[in-house]
Formats: structure tokens, C-alpha cells, sequence
């Protein structure tokens, strides 16, 4: 079984998944613990937090099903297309830009030749899948509403919708949006990113087979996206749509509202993301907070230490930080910079 995924977590997830629970459990070799105080941990605490954790990890390991396969199976299209031009070349130049500006805030130099990998590799990842669909093989792929999968998907449904192969099996399995634990707790993971290597095989209960007019409905619908060719993609009422760029920027400013005159940057994006779950990363967070230093909004008190991403500074309010007027205007006004 060919498995897709559209994001770099889950796609290492799923391949330790395959043989995750199979044979005997290993143990682990070491763990780490710190205060939130910064005392170093006493020798008995590090030995009970290695002992809990491996009970744990034994646990898990005893209890989990292999969802079996082989690594060789696994292929991951990490291209964040939610972001940036999908109007050419998905495996170009245009495509590495946008994922460069998306990693930005922790990119180094050296990091630019991975962006490209990335490009590269997902190129060579499409042309092994249309030799093994060829040959008869099935294909399963993993999504969500999460904008980078859901674009993934539709992406990927219009290559199989031009792939000359005959005959495809094509399988899918959606992330369900809430699950229920058997200790009574409502849990919501955010992708498939979010997803354990013992939990992947529980979901195969939720597979469907594709028709062929649900590829087709896909296909037809990501190439109206690249006509419309948006800055930013995101699922709005149930549908994939063109939004734009500022579409997530009140939940910015709620909770630079929340904080004093200055503030650390690299806290308020782990709060936004947390809070509000909204699919983004912290790479496009920083993106639009640059903007608003840039309009004058806000001011960069202190820099990051060098090899430190870019976010971890102190920035505060400016002069012309006017909250009110920003919330109720700054959609309708300034909706079409």
C-alpha cells in the first residue's frame, strides 16, 4: 500500500508507525527533565521520570498494532500549499520562495539547500508514485481540514486526475475533527503532524475508497484555485477557499491586546497557536507581525541572540497602536492591500 501524507511530522510518524508494537520493547535509553525554576534535577528524580516514562513507553509499545509496510512505502509532499503562487510549476522556483518565507524566522543559510530538497524530493516522491499506481498498486492518503492538507489533497487528486493509469485504487482516510477518550476527555489534534506512532492504526477503520468523480471534483476545484492564485488558502465553512493574507490578523491583535507595552514575541505565536488551533504555523504568525511592524504598529525593542529564530525578541506597541480602530476597520478598509 502506497501511503501520502502532506506533512513532515506526520510523515515520520506514519513510517515508525509501521512497525511501532512489533517484537519486543526496547526500552529507552535516557530522559530529561528541568524545573521551572532552572534547578538541576537530583539523580533520584531523573531515575523516577525514566522509570514512569518508560512504563509508559512499555505500555504503549505492548498495546499498539503495527499498521505494517515499509518505509519505501511512505511518501511525504511537504509543500505548504496553503501558502504563496500555485499558479505555476508546483516543483519550481516559486514554490522553494514561498517555502523559504514560510521558514524564515528559523532558516540559516545552510537551510536553504533543505528548502530545495524539499522541492526536489517531492518531485521525485510524485514520479515514484505514478510507476508503483501503474503496476497495480493501491494508494492510500492521509488528510485533513488542516489548510496545508486539505490543499495537499486537492493538489494530489489533480496529479492522479492526469496520470494516465488505467485503473486506480485510491483510499482515503480524514482526520476526524473531535475524538472522544475512553476517560471521558474531547480531544482535537490539529493534523495528521499530531497524530502518535501507536494511534495511526485505530484510524484505519475511518478508510473510504475515492470515487472517481470525488478525484475529479478535487482536481477541478485546486485548478480554480490556481486561477485565482491567493496568497493564502484556508477552509471556511466547510470549503477550501482563496482568502486574504490578513484573514487571521484579528487573532493577532486579541491577543496583542492581552499583553503590556512590550512583550516577547516568540510567546505570544506559541499562545496563538495553542489558543486558537487555526492551522497555521509560526513561520506565517511572524509574517504578519512583521506587517505590522512595518505599517508602524509595533516596534522591535530587542533582537534575537544570534542562531536563534528571528521571533525571539521583545517588540512593543508603538504610538500608533490604536486597538479599536484596528479591529473594526482593519478587514473592511484595509482588506484589499
Amino acid at each position: 500500500m502506497i501511503e501520502v501524507v502532506f506533512n513532515e511530522s506526520a510523515c515520520g510518524s506514519l513510517k515508525v508507525a509501521q512497525r511501532y508494537g512489533k517484537g519486543k520493547y526496547q526500552g529507552v535509553s535516557s530522559v530529561f527533565i528541568c524545573h521551572a525554576d532552572g534547578r538541576k534535577p537530583t539523580k533520584k528524580e531523573l531515575e523516577e521520570a525514566k522509570y514512569q516514562y518508560e512504563e509508559r513507553e512499555r505500555r504503549l509499545w505492548e498495546n499498539a498494532v503495527p499498521l505494517g509496510g515499509s518505509l519505501a512505502d511512505v511518501y511525504g509532499f511537504h509543500l505548504a500549499l496553503s501558502l504563496g503562487n500555485i499558479s505555476d510549476e508546483i516543483f519550481g522556483q516559486q514554490r522553494q520562495t514561498a517555502l523559504e518565507k514560510l521558514y524564515m524566522p528559523c532558516i540559516s543559510d545552510s537551510d536553504h539547500q533543505y528548502i530545495q530538497n524539499i522541492v526536489n524530493n517531492a518531485k521525485a516522491n510524485l514520479s515514484s508514485i505514478y510507476k508503483r499506481i501503474a503496476s497495480g498498486e493501491p494508494i492510500r492518503v492521509w488528510y485533513s481540514k488542516n489548510p496545508d492538507e486539505l490543499c495537499g489533497l486537492y493538489w494530489f487528486m489533480n496529479q492522479l486526475a492526469q496520470d494516465e493509469a488505467e485503473s486506480k485504487q485510491i483510499f482515503l482516510v480524514k482526520l476526524p475533527e473531535w475524538e472522544n477518550r475512553e476517560d471521558g476527555i474531547v480531544i482535537q489534534k490539529n493534523s495528521w503532524g499530531d497524530v502518535s506512532a501507536e494511534e495511526w492504526y485505530q484510524y484505519l477503520s475511518l478508510q473510504e475508497q475515492a470515487t472517481e468523480s470525488f478525484v475529479k471534483m478535487c482536481a477541478g476545484h485546486w485548478r480554480q484555485l490556481q486561477q485565482e492564485n491567493a496568497i493564502l488558502r484556508a477552509e471556511l465553512n466547510g470549503r477550501l477557499v482563496s482568502v486574504p493574507e490578513n484573514i487571521y490578523d484579528d487573532f493577532i491583535i486579541r491577543e496583542i491586546k492581552a499583553e503590556g507595552e512590550t512583550f516577547h514575541e516568540a510567546k505570544l505565536i506559541g499562545r496563538i497557536m495553542g489558543k486558537y488551533r487555526l492551522g497555521i504555523g509560526d513561520g506565517f504568525i511572524h509574517f504578519r507581525i512583521e506587517k505590522m511592524i512595518a505599517d508602524g504598529e509595533l516596534e522591535i525593542v530587542t533582537q534575537a541572540e544570534k542562531d536563534e529564530p528571528v521571533y525571539r525578541r521583545i517588540l512593543k506597541k508603538s504610538d500608533n497602536w490604536n486597538l479599536p480602530e484596528m479591529l473594526n476597520s482593519r478587514f473592511w478598509r484595509k482588506g484589499s492591500e
